[in-house]
């Protein structure tokens, strides 16, 4: 995360991705401008409740909303996405480099080693089991 990347950002990117609804409009605005009545439909949500989500995504930046004569049109703005992007690659990072450690370690082992099998664990018997 970059040093003018806030928390509070991060957060809002992330809360506004946590919900199937939202990345689902999202995808459907991908190349495309939609007023709410047409992004509602195809969604198992009520259009007021399609409205809540697009207020979630437009306060987290994702959408851009503009007036279209009578109607209010919505766009993606897919450089926000960049936040998340930017955060998760720091953890791409460091996950890269352990399986780099392991696979140097696996390599570096004698050739004649080889792991015990696992054994599953000892059954005990209970004493008011019927068998």
């Amino acid at each position: 995360m970059t040093c003018t990347t806030s928390a509070a950002t991060l957060d809002a990117v992330f809360f506004a991705l946590s919900d199937g609804t939202r990345r689902g409009l999202l995808e459907r605005l991908r190349g495309v401008e939609e007023n709410a009545g047409t992004l509602a439909r195809g969604f198992a949500v009520t259009r007021p409740a399609v409205s809540r989500h697009l207020r979630i995504l437009r306060e987290a930046e994702l959408v851009v909303e503009r007036k279209r004569g009578r109607e209010r049109v919505y766009t993606l703005a897919p450089e926000r996405l960049a936040v998340a992007t930017e955060w998760l690659d720091t953890y791409r990072v460091f996950w890269s480099a352990r399986l780099r450690d392991l696979k140097t370690l696996v390599e570096s082992l004698p050739p004649d080693v080889s792991p015990e099998p696992a054994r599953p664990p000892a059954r005990t018997r209970r004493p008011w089991s019927t068998r």
